[in-house]
């Protein structure tokens, strides 16, 4: 910047520039100086940036008196002043602003913020002194301003073009000092980075136009000064879509197409190539299922087998495509191979199947001695039975093509254990009885047949379990049948017998007694009996007791059943029980007496006192007992008392009073009610005789709280009276003269007395004379007053 100082110093420019140019040769036709001594120089070549500063020196030598700048432009020749100094201060000329920011640093001239228009050449004349004599130099300098690219941009004569057609870049560059160098870069929107096309002109052409010219370009120049780049411009390239290509996932090939397993996951994704991005519609067997380039099936079925197509549409260019596949879904048979064993005379013969399935599974038998045969869905094996040792394993083996492993059925030959076992059962009603023969485990299972006594089959032979019904008749009493079992690898047959018999019973006692109330327990106990008999108790009324008959507990173990009476009552429960057992062959029972005992009565209660409280709602009973007995508690009844006896009802006041109680507190009357009392002594369940009825009584009174309660309150009333009465007479002495003797004081009085005078007299007023006394309580004789008092009291 200019020294605003500088600026202001007392000096003609306008002279130093005639002085120097009379010392410049030829000024006037004949040098000043001598021209020998003045330097000569050669013009000297300076650049420098536009808006940057540059310092341009004066030559070298002594300091100058005098330093002169001038400015030629390129189109002129006709020197500009610029700056002068003359060491001590400098001035700028006002129209050097249009060369930058001007200033002087001793000699040198110094431009800052360099504008275009200081390109040309400066001159420096320089007044220099020596021993006698003035000097003038030259220094001529030409400055070259270089101006710095621009931004470039990037135009494009089609942003988003067709593939096929001719697109032209531009790039456009406002300024700059030549030369300036273009180069191209092109980034593809998922490709790894930047790539350099390799063209360095400022117009790119792509012609024609290809998917792979889709991307961002940019255009970077660079001259002497700087080198800058563009901001990237998309060029969308619109083309497609090309033909769909569909992938499964899982992957699984067949001869017309795709296979997925049953409830597994499918993803069918569909991809054609196109820009703007096509949309996709899924169709199976022509029925449209779902939009969108990704179709997944969450849980594959049977039903989902057939032909899908999937369509591209691009929405921009109205173009379609379409791709079909077929997916078949596999799915194996249900469940595992079922292993299965028949036994066959003299061998066993091995079955396993495993039908259904798409494909169908594929079997094959494994023994001890080795493979068997194998076949789709179902594949047989006989084995011979001799020589098969016990415990054989033979393994059937399925495979399909959408199962991960492998499925297994194994069968095990081994022969049961221990032997036959025979139970008989009776159906609803003793109709049928039911001979069963159990031989459990064996494999294959051993074989059993029912004989009777005269070893003649009942029936056909079955797998380890036999069943034979017989009609229920008396005359199977007593007879046996025979179960016989076989097995393919045991060399003999095991058998098990069973005998047809009726039920005998027995009882723990035939008479049973108990306290009334308390527990009875009746037990019958079943010995023999083929089949299993029933047992029931029946009641002295003739019913069968069940487990709902109230007041009866029925407990069962094993072969016995106990009967429980809860509570017992003479009137409910006394009697002969009988015990019953019947089975479909026969039947027996057995009696059990039962006697239910009263407790002994209670003794005798009589009331001893009964009185009223609390203004009729409650009454206090008091009590006695006489007489010996047992006691378990007392009960208190009430009714209304009315003239004729019979005509209330007797209600209970008060249950479960403990024994040792002899008092109690009825609550809950009515007033307006008179009641009836009577209470009796119980035994457990056995009451005694009633008390003698009575009817509360009123409890005597009292005026000694009535007496008290008015005396304390006259005292009250006389107390408040009588201070009201003073604090008036001393407010108003005349009307109670008396009073105001009283409440005067003695000094003041006997003052007035030795004074002569009254307030009265005083006053100049005239006291009348009256014939009594004023005060009531100076009278000679006082007369006797008689008082009365009156008390009520309220019960």
């Amino acid at each position: 910047m200019v020294d605003l100082w500088a600026q202001h110093r007392t000096f003609s420019l306008q002279l130093l520039l005639l002085y120097l140019c009379l010392l410049h040769r030829g000024a006037s036709g004949q040098p000043y100086l001598t021209s020998k001594d003045a330097p000569k120089e050669e013009a000297a070549s300076i650049q420098g940036v536009r808006g940057g500063s540059v310092e341009l020196a004066c030559g070298s030598g002594p300091s100058s008196l005098v330093v002169l700048w001038s400015f030629i432009p390129r189109d002129s020749v006709v020197p500009r002043p610029v700056a002068v100094t003359d060491g001590a201060s400098w001035k700028v000329e006002a129209g050097a602003s249009a060369l930058g920011v001007v200033s002087l640093k001793n000699s040198s001239l110094v431009l800052e913020g360099l504008q275009e228009g200081a390109q040309g050449h400066f001159l420096c004349q320089a007044l220099h002194t020596s021993p006698g004599q003035l000097h003038a130099t030259y220094t001529y300098l030409t400055l070259a301003v270089l101006v710095p690219v621009n931004k470039p941009q990037v135009r494009l004569s089609d942003p988003s073009p067709v593939e096929g057609i001719s697109v032209v870049a531009t790039c456009v560059v406002r300024e700059g000092t030549e030369p300036v160098t273009f180069a191209w870069h092109h980034e593809a929107p998922r490709g790894p980075g930047e790539t350099l096309i390799g063209f360095t002109e400022p117009l790119l052409w792509l012609d024609p136009v290809k998917r792979t010219h889709l991307g961002w370009y940019v255009c970077s120049v660079q001259n002497v000064v700087n080198a800058l780049s563009s901001d990237g411009v998309f060029l969308d390239v619109m083309y497609g879509p090309d033909k769909p290509e569909i992938t499964v996932e899982p992957l699984g090939f067949t001869e017309e197409g795709f296979w997925a397993s049953e409830r597994q996951e499918v993803t069918l994704s569909c991809m054609a190539a196109s820009n703007p991005p096509s949309h996709y519609v899924w169709l199976r067997d022509d029925t449209q299922i779902h939009t969108g380039p990704i179709y997944i099936i969450a849980s594959a079925s049977r039903t989902h087998t057939g032909m899908y197509t999937c369509l591209a549409h691009n929405s921009h260019l109205d173009t379609r495509t379409q791709t079909t596949i077929r997916l078949t879904i596999y799915y194996p048979p249900e469940r595992q191979p079922s292993c299965t064993v028949l036994p066959t005379p003299g061998a066993v013969a091995l079955l396993c199947a495993w039908p259904g399935g798409l494909p169908t599974a594929q079997l094959q038998w494994e023994g001890p001695q080795g493979t068997g045969p194998t076949a789709p869905s179902n594949v047989t094996w006989s084995q011979a039975a001799a020589g098969l040792p016990n415990n054989s394993v033979f393994t059937c083996t399925g495979q399909h093509p959408s199962l991960l492993l492998p499925a297994f059925c194994r069968i095990t030959l081994w022969e049961p254990p221990w032997s036959p076992t025979c139970r008989t059962a009776a159906t609803v009603g003793d109709q049928f009885i039911m001979l069963s023969c159990e031989w459990a485990g064996g494999h294959p299972p051993a074989v059993l047949s029912w004989l009777d006594g005269q070893q003649q089959p009942l029936g056909g032979p079955s797998d380890s379990l036999a069943i034979h019904l017989l009609k229920a008749q008396g005359g199977l009493s007593g007879k046996e049948f025979t179960c016989q079992g076989s097995h393919p690898l045991r060399s003999t047959d095991l058998h098990c017998r069973i005998q047809l018999e009726a039920p005998q019973l027995a009882v723990a006692e035939s008479r049973v007694s108990v306290l009334e109330g308390e527990e009875a327990w009746l037990e019958c106990t079943l010995r023999g009996g083929v089949p299993p008999a029933q047992l029931l108790w029946q009641a002295p009324w003739q019913q069968q007791v069940e487990q709902s008959t109230s007041g009866f507990m029925l407990h069962s173990k094993s072969a016995q059943l106990r009967l429980q009476i809860r509570d017992a009552d003479p009137a409910h429960h006394k009697g002969t029980y009988q015990c019953v057992a019947h089975n479909a062959v026969g039947s027996s029972s057995q009696d059990v007496l039962v006697d239910v005992l009263r407790y002994p009565a209670p003794p005798n209660v009589t009331i001893s006192r009964l009185m009223y409280r609390r203004h009729r709602r409650e009454v206090q009973l008091h009590w006695a007992t006489q007489g010996p007995g047992n006691l378990t508690g007392f009960l208190v009844q009430r009714r209304a008392s009315v003239p004729s006896p019979g005509l209330g009802a007797w209600e209970t006041a008060a249950r479960d009073i403990e024994p040792e109680s002899r008092d109690w507190l009825l609550g809950g009357l009515d007033p307006g009610v008179l009641y009836a009392f009577r209470i009796l002594a119980l035994n457990h369940r056995t009451a005694g005789h009633p008390s003698e009825v009575k009817t509360p009584a009123d409890p005597p009174f009292s005026a000694y709280p009535a007496v008290l309660g008015a005396a304390g309150t006259g005292m009250v009333v006389a107390t408040v009276a009588s201070l009201l009465v003073f604090q008036y007479a001393a407010r108003h002495p005349h009307t109670f003269p008396c009073l105001r003797q009283l409440l005067t004081p003695v000094e003041h009085r006997d003052q007035q007395r030795d004074s002569g005078e009254d307030p009265e007299t005083q006053a100049g007023l005239e006291t009348p004379v009256t014939s009594s006394s004023l005060c009531p309580g100076q009278e000679a004789t006082d007369a006797p007053v008689n008082v009365t008092i009156t008390v009520t009291a309220t019960p």
